[in-house]
């Protein structure tokens, strides 16, 4: 995950998708956030700045992205990220980030890898503040049993996604 420095006008855009509307947010340097509509700490007005009018460069691409992704046209995101968080939850969302197309890991696993073993429950709170859902693919994350876990756009949607990167039959 490259984290680009925070630029001074952030705007947003909405756009759909076959699984939903989703809100796009950025600022000059990158993508700050990528939401499903009315999905758990959908973001305030003050975190979505302006709407955009007319073409800008990063949110043009994260839509263009998003939606490849998601006809299955594309397998990974090439955008400049610029997530606002703590250095804990920066790390946790890189290491989702080496999460592979097509695999799951715990909360647990993110833990021992951060070196922090018996962080899982801190892991899963930095997890669910993830600004950029599906970019950063907070969706691989599921529980230490393998089952479906707390997902703030919703099972359905997580399901959705990983059934179309192969990391569940249908």
């Amino acid at each position: 995950m490259t984290t680009a420095p925070l630029g001074n006008a952030r705007s947003h855009r909405t756009v759909e998708t076959r699984l939903g509307s989703y809100l796009l947010a950025a600022e000059e340097a990158g993508l700050v956030g990528i939401w499903r509509q009315g999905q758990l700490r959908f973001p305030t007005a003050e975190r979505m700045g302006s709407p955009a009018a007319g073409a800008h460069a990063v949110l043009d691409t994260a839509e263009r992205q998003l939606h490849e992704y998601l006809a299955a046209e594309r397998e990974d995101f090439e955008l400049p990220l610029a997530p606002v968080g703590t250095d804990f939850q920066r790390a946790v969302w890189a290491e989702l980030s080496s999460i592979p197309r097509g695999s799951t890991t715990t909360y647990g696993a993110i833990a021992r890898a951060l070196g922090r073993p018996r962080a899982a429950q801190a892991v899963g709170a930095a997890v669910g503040s993830n600004p950029l859902s599906i970019v950063v693919p907070c969706h691989r994350v599921v529980g230490s049993s393998g089952a479906m876990t707390g997902y703030a756009g919703g099972i359905e949607t997580k399901q959705a996604l990983l059934l179309l990167e192969g990391a569940l039959l249908a």
